[in-house]
């Protein structure tokens, strides 16, 4: 990319499908990729295999930004804030690895970054932060049905219960980087 702000930030907290949702309405944010990142299984892994969580990937979404708009750790501040990094492999009613909290950093600078945040976000929680963060290893595309799913299911019961009071919530905590 010729521009060097342009960045790219991988982060899972859950379903990919809510963390799309959040980050497709913040500043800056100029394309949203849900996949699936940090397994060990062989090849590229389809929607139900990373379900059954045989294959150890989450659910993630890869996000291209300009940081000169939103900074990596306000990307990240606005991540730990919209779902909740003290439960291990769990947010709400999605169970399993697959819906871990992570942060898969793509160099030296965001790792620092990453784990600065964890650090600040801590005392705003009553149980430790249990979010992973990892080197990026292999980010597999999801399949096409999965991408901008909110936008193009608004009325499904799991995005009018898990996704829309979600966005309502951003809305209060983080006004001043919405679209």
């Amino acid at each position: 990319m010729s521009n060097s702000n342009i960045q790219i930030a991988t982060i899972g907290g859950g379903c990919f499908w809510c963390v799309e949702a959040v980050f497709n309405q913040i500043k800056g944010i100029q394309k949203i990729v849900s996949g699936y990142s940090g397994g060990t299984a062989p090849g590229k892994p389809t929607y139900r295999e990373v379900c059954s969580g045989l294959t150890g990937h989450a659910e993630v979404i890869q996000l291209t930004f300009d940081s000169s708009i939103i900074s990596y750790k306000d990307v990240l501040l606005i991540f730990m804030t919209s779902h909740d990094p003290t439960t291990l492999n769990r947010q709400g009613g999605d169970v399993g690895t697959q819906y871990r909290s992570v942060i898969y950093y793509h160099d030296a600078i965001q790792e620092n970054i990453a784990k600065e945040v964890s650090k600040e976000v801590a005392p705003y929680y009553e149980d430790p932060i249990v979010t992973e963060i990892s080197p990026l290893s292999i980010f597999y595309e999801a399949e096409d049905y999965h991408q901008d799913y909110y936008s193009n299911n608004t009325t499904q019961s799991y995005c009018s219960a898990v996704i829309t009071p979600k966005l309502a919530k951003l809305r209060k905590m983080h006004a001043s980087k919405l679209k």
